[in-house]
């Protein structure tokens, strides 16, 4: 998939635990490690701006688009 999610990687940086952006968020952690792995068909907008506000991070540190090789 070309759209890959660096959740993780904002959640390193910060130094932040996946439980507490779950909890901050309101979703469960088992949805959050969904998303961590690029296995959701979407993201609403709203959770997205509570991910963006508790990592102080904008859209595109958490989005990024990589082209598939040979497509």
């Amino acid at each position: 998939m070309p759209i890959v999610v660096r959740l993780d990687v904002m959640l390193a940086l910060r130094k932040a635990k996946s439980k507490d952006l779950a909890h901050y968020v309101g979703i469960t952690e088992t949805n959050l490690s969904l998303m961590k792995s690029g296995r959701v068909k979407g993201v609403r907008f709203e959770t997205l701006e509570k991910i963006c506000e508790f990592l102080d991070c904008q859209p595109g540190d958490l989005l990024t688009y990589e082209p598939e090789q040979g497509a």
